[in-house]
């Protein structure tokens, strides 16, 4: 994807089928959690905006999709759910055909808000 894309859809639009359907779901999943969020590209994909702040983004490589938590600490916390999965610092890879359960993405999503929250408090 070496284009960067102006808006999502457009970016969607350039995802290969199969990896574009896993996506579609991802961003219909977090936007369930997070309705009053904006999208927007972000570094070249496709990310949720909350409060003005990054919340969360994904993307796709050649062989998997991506869920980027965008926090080490929110991934620690969940360490347990993740275990099956292929993760690194704050991503979570995935195979189109095997999406994320939407209770996981729930609660992802909302761990990344009352992290994005706390820190505006402060």
């Amino acid at each position: 994807m070496a284009d960067v894309a102006a808006d999502v859809d457009t970016f969607l639009a350039k995802v290969p089928s199969e990896a574009r359907g896993a996506l579609e779901n991802l961003r219909q999943m977090i936007r369930a959690v997070v309705p009053d969020a904006t999208e927007r590209i972000g570094y070249g994909i496709p990310a949720f905006y909350y409060r003005g702040r990054p919340l969360v983004s994904y993307g796709v490589g050649t062989n998997h999709c991506s869920f980027y938590v965008q926090s080490p600490a929110v991934m620690e916390a969940f360490a347990d759910e993740l275990a099956s999965y292929d993760t690194a610092k704050a991503t979570i890879r995935f195979a189109p055909d095997q999406p994320l359960p939407p209770g996981l993405v729930e609660e992802l999503v909302k761990a990344r808000m009352k992290e994005t929250d706390a820190s505006k408090a402060k």
